[in-house]
């Protein structure tokens, strides 16, 4: 079915606004309807009418699509259960206080049977009952809904009128607004019937019934506040003045100056008195209008229940007319999204085999994310989030790491120049041939630099596995989330492998480091060009340092910088080798610095590769079919959020599914009316 437009059963295509005019169109505002309330234009609105009825019993107005409706609201004691009986023919309960305690949906369709049939429907129940006990009824099934006490609730009753003589309306009555709670109420009696009221006579949709008493300053009511506060201009707002007869003097001019902006006019009626029949009633009050001094002079197009009735029903046949179309749209538009809603969630798993496919395949594309931005280096899943461009984030840490390693080892290189070297030489000195560098001074040296750095890899490989477990969480929950059970097990399989992986990574660097200290050895060739042009500075150094005509106490040295070299006079004897063991160290221990990050970068590309290609699936795999409890059968689990979220779809789906056929329904009838 196409947008504003609804096909028919005849195959009749008629736009919808111009069909929903179809019925209500006929009727010349000006034209006097056949009775005061009953007349033949009953019958051309029923269908419409009937939709709308139909479509609040499928309560769409859940689904946020508002219905034209007519709201009747007044101050307490204002005379609305009187109009309304007087509309209805019947008697609803009275009483001191708020009698209308819940929201009541009265239902009024005209039938030609003579016997009146009357229902109350409420908390899923159709209650049949009588003239005689309806207010008894009503009483009955407000206590059940608000509670025995005189508080208010927003759960609503129907009641469904059919009888000879009324006119077909359909209207919902609030509790009258009070502002002092009497004994049993609530405090905040007026914040709760102030709310209730709000939100019925807020959307655009809804016809304002403002009932006001005679007696009052319209400008000061309430009811006026509160529906000047959602309809300013008064372009939905209608007016009924009832007890005209208790306070005759000036209603005239109240009902024409219009100071509270009553865009859809005044209707002054009279209420029924004691124990008058409602033919009795009408006929007072036809006379009351003509006879009276004052009330005659009001025009007798705005006075009496007849002329409330026609209007009211005129009103809601053109609110319903104007609003059809937009509410077709609304549930069309509404049905669509929550199908295409419901089809993105992820499938009902139902069978051992369909588990078994969907986690297949799950864990092989949260796999080829992971061999993306973990391996090759790829983020155009993940385009805009810099945390997961991985490649380049791990390229920084490693760099990072490296300065940090350098930035340590080179802190005070100038300070006390040659004095550890010095200091190591006089106490491995052996019984042997002078000059010769004894090799435990190199590694005494070598093993305090190792073990002074010692604790920056360890706490390298921590922090490089902590940002790698982020990344695989985020990437297996975005393939896994949908699946509760799956979810859980693999959430617990992922934190379980890197806690050993960073495991395994930590004992590896500390044998990386163990290593370091227990031998010296390279094969780069770097290492003897580096010394070997170190050592080219060694006698202009060692002269220097000896020259008595020397202005400055330092001598600059390439690649240390400038040295203090006063305190080595006295050292003249081991000068040479303290010279030649700083210059073989420092030569050698670039080596050393480079080679944890290079076999830090050569283990890290590994182990993400072994994660991403074995270990991960097969951790998964145990975690979730190692337990003898459930299996596969677990995830088929959904979780509760997401089978909530597919049961409310359902339903509303279900719903709205029901109101396009009432919809549908509709507009063929109103396409056989028009042929």
């Amino acid at each position: 079915m196409k947008m504003g437009q609804l096909t028919s059963s005849k195959s009749t295509v008629v736009p919808q606004q111009e069909a929903s005019n179809a019925l209500v169109g006929v009727l010349d505002p000006n034209e006097p309807l056949s009775a005061p309330i009953v007349s033949s234009y009953n019958d051309r609105i029923r269908p419409l009418l009937d939709a709308i009825d139909r479509l609040r019993e499928l309560m769409v107005m859940e689904e946020g699509i508002q219905l034209p409706t007519i709201v009747v609201v007044g101050d307490q004691s204002s005379g609305k259960s009187s109009v309304l009986e007087s509309l209805a023919g019947i008697s609803l309960p009275r009483g001191q206080g708020i009698c209308t305690r819940v929201p009541l949906i009265m239902r009024l369709q005209h039938h030609s049977d003579p016997q009146p049939v009357l229902s109350l429907e409420f908390s899923d129940q159709v209650v049949p009952t009588d003239e005689d006990h309806i207010s008894e009824a009503i009483n009955e099934a407000t206590e059940r809904i608000a509670g025995n006490g005189k508080g208010i609730s927003n759960n609503p009753i129907t009641l469904v009128v059919k009888k000879k003589g009324v006119p077909d309306l359909t209207m919902v009555d609030l509790p009258g607004i009070t502002r002092v709670p009497v004994h049993g109420q609530p405090d905040n009696i007026y914040e709760q019937t102030r709310d209730i009221i709000m939100e019925y006579i807020t959307p655009e949709e809804s016809i304002i019934l403002n009932v006001l008493s005679a007696s009052v300053d319209f400008t000061t009511c309430e009811s006026i506040r509160m529906s000047q506060s959602v309809d300013k201009t008064g372009e939905r707002t209608i007016a009924v003045v009832t007890k005209a007869d208790r306070a005759p003097e000036g209603l005239l001019e109240k009902v024409t100056a219009d100071d509270v902006n009553i865009g859809l006019g005044y209707v002054c009626v009279r209420n029924r008195i004691g124990n008058e029949s409602y033919e009795e009633a009408r006929m007072e009050e036809a006379t009351l209008f003509k006879t009276h001094p004052l009330l005659s002079k009001i025009d007798k197009s705005i006075v009496g229940i007849p002329v409330l009735a026609q209007k009211l029903v005129q009103i809601q046949a053109t609110s319903i007319a104007r609003n059809l179309p937009e509410i077709v749209k609304k549930i069309n538009d509404k049905l669509n999204s929550y199908v295409a809603e419901l089809s993105r969630l992820p499938k009902h798993l139902s069978s051992v085999a369909e588990a078994t496919t969907a986690f297949m395949q799950i864990v092989g594309l949260a796999k080829e994310s992971l061999r993306k931005i973990l391996i090759r280096g790829e983020f155009e899943e993940y385009p805009d989030d810099k945390k997961m461009h991985c490649s380049a984030r791990l390229v920084e840490m490693l760099n990072k790491f490296s300065d940090e390693l350098h930035s340590y080892a080179e802190s005070d290189r100038t300070r006390d120049f040659l004095m550890d070297e010095i200091k190591i030489l006089e106490e491995t000195k052996d019984i042997s041939l002078p000059n010769f560098l004894p090799r435990t001074a190199f590694l005494s040296i070598l093993q305090r630099k190792v073990k002074e750095i010692s604790g920056m890899p360890i706490e390298f490989v921590d922090k490089l596995w902590n940002y790698v477990e982020q990344v695989v969480m985020i990437v297996l929950m975005h393939h896994v989330g949908d699946y509760y059970q799956l979810q859980l097990s693999t959430r617990r399989a992922a934190n379980n492998l890197i806690a050993k992986m960073k495991e395994k990574s930590i004992k590896w660097m500390e044998e990386v480091v163990e290593m370091e200290m227990v031998t010296d050895y390279t094969c780069n060739p770097e290492y003897i060009s580096e010394w070997n042009k170190l050592m080219a500075q060694q006698d202009s150094f060692i002269s220097g340092a000896f020259d008595e005509n020397r202005i400055t106490c330092s001598i600059k040295l390439e690649g240390f910088g400038d040295i203090e070299v006063g305190h080595l006079k006295q050292y003249a004897h081991l000068l040479e080798q303290a010279f030649d063991l700083r210059m073989r160290m420092t030569a050698y221990w670039k080596l050393v610095l480079r080679r944890l990050v290079d076999s830090m970068a050569l283990h890290l590309q590994l182990s993400v590769k072994n994660l991403v290609n074995k270990d991960l699936e097969f951790e998964i795999v145990n975690e979730l079919f190692g337990s003898n409890v459930g299996g596969i059968e677990r995830f088929m689990e959904e979780s509760p959020s997401i089978a909530s979220k597919r049961s409310k779809l359902n339903k509303s789906i279900l719903k709205l599914k029901g109101c396009k056929d009432v919809v549908a329904n509709i507009f063929d009838r109103i396409v056989a009316h028009a042929d």
